[in-house]
């Protein structure tokens, strides 16, 4: 009997497991040759819900952050656009938004760019004061957005 609850239990959890992945849809951007190996997805999407990367604002032509904080601002915000339309969703189903910042006084430049994305209210966010970002980016954009029901 207690091999059979086991059993019913280990097949229960592999259905679910099973059920989860397949509702699972994995955003890749198209990325340069030298990034297309790289381990991880730009966005999840399970069910209607999308999780958002870390996205960094790099000129395409270079490869590396622009020395302009606000044309970097833009380049991220356009990378979690792009992102964000890649699922079906718009800028304004994001619930959440992290952005980790290598110099805080970036804050007011940052915004100026944000609050651009947005019509009406704005995500819950977090912006972070943190050491180094890759690509000696200043800015590095993480969120999660919730598909609207009509």
């Amino acid at each position: 009997m207690k091999q059979r609850v086991i059993a019913v239990a280990v097949v229960a959890l592999i259905s679910c497991l099973v059920a989860g992945a397949a509702d699972r849809k994995y955003i890749v951007n198209p990325r340069p040759a030298d990034a297309k190996a790289l381990p991880f997805s730009d966005a999840v999407l399970v069910g209607n819900t999308l999780y958002l990367a870390g996205h960094i604002g790099l000129d395409p032509k270079t490869g590396q952050a622009p020395e302009d904080p606000a044309v970097e601002a833009r380049l991220v915000m356009d990378g979690i656009k792009k992102t964000v339309e890649a699922a079906g969703m718009s800028m304004d189903d994001i619930v959440s938004v992290q952005i980790f910042c290598t110099d805080l006084k970036y804050y007011s430049t940052f915004n100026d760019v944000y609050k651009t994305y947005f019509h009406g209210d704005f995500p819950a966010r977090a912006f972070i004061g943190t050491d180094k970002l890759l690509r000696d980016g200043k800015y590095e954009v993480m969120g999660i957005a919730l598909k609207r029901t009509p």
